[in-house]
């Protein structure tokens, strides 16, 4: 039955591979120095035992470091009472580095974790110089090394602290964004919204009335046609104050706010003098023949420049502008250019509330927006309308 602390858990490629470094290197060294002389090894066999045992070791390092230290250091020790002798496994030297730097990236330093860790580095330093030939230059080797190996351990914990802080950082920020962005999509439908419905509510009321003037003409041998007319009439006026219910949801607290009034390509003069108060010089340019436009449309077209041309005082730095309208059977276009400094319109690149609102303006009417700097300076807001719905020709 598997150990509860074990669940879930499995050694990693690097594990496997140091693990085999030390079991090979052990092999290596246990047999490869044996003889009777001095600095060779008279009983290779409990050394190679002992390198394997390290090796087995350093495959759980991550999962109990401090308490594979003190056994890494105990594999030592019976190393070297079986064999009685006062050599000292270059093995257990880089198994015992690694295992500290494991120690050391455990846990904080300032915790019982972390404290407890460095009591057993400390137990490891002192049983490595038990041995009667550590000089003081090997004294001072060994703990440059164990040192360094310790160090390295806080400063990777450190490292991976700072990015899983970071990581959090951002992946909060990506949430803000995204919900600031989907709160601006809907904001900008409830002004769509509410805008067609006055359009809406004005034909409709209007077609209300035509009808029971209609009505009204008829004489009192046309019953029937006066009965399904004024069954229109009903009809429409439901309609009217189902459309009224729905504005004052949607309104709330704002309903008399002046972007509720009807906008129109016909009161853009009036805009451009706005804006020009502001201290931005707007030139507007009127290509083709203008013709009727839907409400939706008119107000949608209006919309866009609205925009754009607020974005430029806003963001642009611009001293100049040009609004050009162009009509064509096909389809209505809309370009505002600015001699600014090139940034997008509604901040950020490509992702402002701004280019949310003109994107689904110009998406209703089967449209395109297209935005970018301009060769040599500045920045252009292009965007196409299909007065029949269907996409814009491309």
């Amino acid at each position: 039955m598997t150990h509860p602390a074990l669940q879930g858990w499995r050694p990693t490629l690097l594990d496997l591979l140091l693990s085999l470094a030390v079991v090979v290197a052990g092999l290596v060294e246990s047999f490869g120095r044996q003889g009777p002389l001095p600095g060779q090894i008279d009983h290779p066999v409990p050394l190679a035992a002992g390198a394997v045992a390290a090796g087995a070791l350093l495959l759980f390092r991550r999962r109990f470091p401090t308490t594979i230290l003190l056994l890494l250091t105990a594999d030592g020790y019976a190393v070297r009472v079986v064999t009685d002798a006062g050599y000292y496994a270059a093995w257990h030297f880089y198994s015992t580095l690694i295992l500290v730097h494991t120690v050391a990236s455990a846990a904080e330093l300032r915790s019982r974790r972390g404290l407890g860790g460095l009591a057993c580095v400390l137990t490891t330093y002192g049983y490595l110089q038990t041995f009667q030939h550590n000089d003081m230059a090997e004294v001072l080797i060994s703990a440059i090394f164990m040192g360094v190996a310790y160090t390295s351990g806080i400063l990777l914990r450190r490292q991976i602290d700072q990015t899983m802080r970071l990581t959090v950082h951002t992946t909060r920020l990506e949430l803000e964004r995204e919900e600031r962005a989907r709160w601006a999509v809907t904001e900008e439908r409830n002004r769509i919204a509410r805008e067609l419905h006055d359009v809406i509510s004005h034909n409709v009321s209007l077609m209300t009335l035509h009808t029971g003037g209609v009505r009204m003409l008829l004489g009192d041998d046309r019953a029937r046609e006066r009965d399904l007319l004024l069954g229109v009439e009903r009809a429409g006026r439901e309609a009217v104050e189902e459309l009224r219910l729905m504005l004052g949801m949607l309104r709330g607290a704002d309903g008399n706010d002046p972007e509720a009034l009807q906008p129109s390509l016909d009161r853009l003069n009036d805009l451009v003098a706005q804006v020009g108060k502001a201290g931005l010089e707007v030139r507007l340019r009127i290509v083709g023949e203008p013709y009727p436009l839907s409400p939706g449309l008119d107000q949608s077209a209006y919309r866009v420049i609205q925009e754009a041309l607020t974005n430029v005082i806003k963001h642009a730095h611009a001293a100049k502008a040009e609004v050009v309208i162009g009509y064509d059977r096909a389809e209505l276009s809309v370009e505002v250019t600015d001699d600014g400094i090139g940034h997008p319109p509604g901040g950020g690149h490509g992702t402002g509330h701004g280019l949310i609102g003109m994107r689904e303006r110009t998406a209703m009417y089967g449209g395109a927006l297209v935005t970018g700097p301009v060769p040599g300076g500045g920045y252009r807001v292009s965007a196409r309308f299909s007065p029949t719905g269907l996409p814009a020709a491309s």
